[in-house]
């Protein structure tokens, strides 16, 4: 799915992408084991889009009211530098990291899907939520991916992120006119100058 021009201008100048856990990383479900541990599910192409988001030069932070060891093994495996769990503050863990991340709001992407996520969402430069989000959060969201929580919306979001930063076909070509038969200098167009073409310097 393509997304608008206006927002893609916007994703193009992302600088940072923060992700909240339950309902957006997972699906928001939670399991119970016998001991009383929790057990969420990630999907495999989340992570691969964070990654991928990385490797290109753009930070990515994970902010959730939740704290789990699953949820920390989780973080390391994915190589998540900045991580705050256990903080339902949002926006206090937020300045928090702009201070560690020193990246200007506006070029902050945030992706969340309930109430306690629209602190954080109403301030960044891009406020995303995914298509199950809640519909207060609908409501106030630049974008709404068509892909639901935990099942491969942050790989979307990556997608998008990285495909504005593709170089554009203008879809039309440039012709210069020269003439190469001129009486005065035959083949001018292509005599060198300082060591390249003529034409190429134009």
């Amino acid at each position: 799915m393509s997304v608008p021009a206006e927002l893609r201008q916007k994703l193009r100048r992302v600088r940072l992408l923060v992700a909240d856990v339950d309902g957006v990383l997972t699906d928001g479900t939670l399991h119970y084991g016998d001991a009383g541990e929790t057990v969420k599910a990630f999907h495999v192409r989340d992570g691969m889009g964070l990654r991928l988001l990385m490797e290109n030069g753009i930070d990515v932070a994970v902010i959730t009211a939740r704290k789990s060891e699953a949820l920390s093994r989780r973080m390391s495996d994915l190589k998540i530098r900045h991580f705050y769990p256990g903080r339902d503050d949002k926006w206090a863990a937020m300045q928090e990291l702009l201070d560690e991340v020193p990246v200007p709001i506006d070029e902050v992407a945030f992706v969340g899907d309930d109430v306690q996520d629209l602190p954080v969402m109403r301030r960044v430069g891009v406020a995303i939520t995914v298509s199950d989000g809640h519909a207060d959060v609908l409501k106030e969201a630049d974008w709404i991916t068509a892909t639901g929580g935990g099942k491969g919306a942050v790989r979307e979001i990556a997608d998008e992120i990285l495909a504005s930063r593709a170089p554009v076909d203008a879809g039309f070509d440039v012709v210069i006119p020269t003439r190469y038969a001129a009486t005065r200098l035959p083949g001018k167009p292509l005599r060198e100058l300082a060591g390249r073409p003529l034409v190429a310097h134009i």
